[in-house]
């Protein structure tokens, strides 16, 4: 991924964006300002979010000083100084729309149905979960095949988990680096690109969820038992943060459930 900023990347971190994405009431507010027709005043995110006006006047300065939104005053005829309004930068991720990419008709197919699983589903993260567990069985049999050959799920057990789970999501772009292993399947790895994160931004429950959904569903195809991973969102600055906790079997059962074993946490 070849993007300036903005939370995870392969590139020197913009800081100041990834700390202004921090906040889980900033990522909602930057959501609310991206789907606004002509954006929206400090007020009207006030109404929307029920937090406080300085509070939120404070999380919108910090956007708009990252250059994730952009403010100006425009007066409407009424008495007195118009108030700020806030709207997003061109480009969700501050790409340029208009360079030529034959991947954009898979992303925006991509983005139709983030969208979709956004406004109608019940638990927009839990479907995106349950989603990214198929695709991680998927990558983590992918990772292990022989040359040529079909990849299986009982292919992909060959690796250590953890191990395996590192190849996976360095496949798939997310330039992940173990920080910590204090002991056998259990590690932290930090995730220092990330190749969705347009999409992330836009929707951030069900993009992080299939992320999170990847994580767990990789583990349970390559062996793991008694999965358990919780994953942060840009919890560091340059990174976002996935913390797994695995038990192996030796022979692990290739068929189980049709999700993989094991249970995520929810980001905080």
């Amino acid at each position: 991924m070849k993007k300036e900023g903005l939370g995870p990347s392969s590139e020197v971190p913009d800081t100041a964006r990834h700390r202004a994405l921090s906040a889980a009431s900033r990522v909602r507010m930057l959501g609310l300002v991206r789907r606004a027709d002509g954006g929206m005043t400090a007020a009207e995110v006030v109404e929307a979010t029920g937090l406080h006006p300085s509070t939120v006047r404070a999380h919108l300065d910090q956007l708009a000083k990252s250059g994730l939104l952009t403010r100006h005053r425009r007066g409407d005829g009424s008495p007195g100084r118009p108030a700020w309004r806030y709207q997003a930068t061109t480009g969700p991720a501050g790409e340029d729309a208009s360079r030529p990419d034959a991947s954009r008709p898979y992303r925006d197919l991509a983005a139709a149905l983030i969208g979709h699983l956004a406004r109608d589903a019940e638990d927009p993260h839990a479907a995106g979960v349950r989603a990214g567990r198929d695709w991680g069985r998927a990558l983590a049999a992918a990772v292990t095949a022989p040359p040529g050959s079909a990849p299986t799920v009982a292919s992909a057990t060959r690796l250590a988990p953890v191990d395996g789970l590192v190849q996976v999501l360095d496949q798939i772009g997310f330039t992940p680096h173990i920080a910590e292993r204090p002991e056998p399947g259990t590690a932290t790895v930090h995730l220092r690109s990330c190749p969705f994160l347009d999409l992330a931004l836009a929707n951030p429950d069900v993009v992080c969820g299939v992320h999170h959904g990847v994580i767990g569903g990789a583990l349970g195809a390559l062996g793991a038992l008694a999965v358990d991973t919780d994953l942060e969102p840009f919890a560091i600055p340059g990174a976002c943060v996935a913390r797994v906790r695995t038990r192996s079997a030796a022979a692990p059962d290739p068929v189980g459930p049709p999700h993989g074993p094991g249970r995520e946490r929810r980001a905080r």
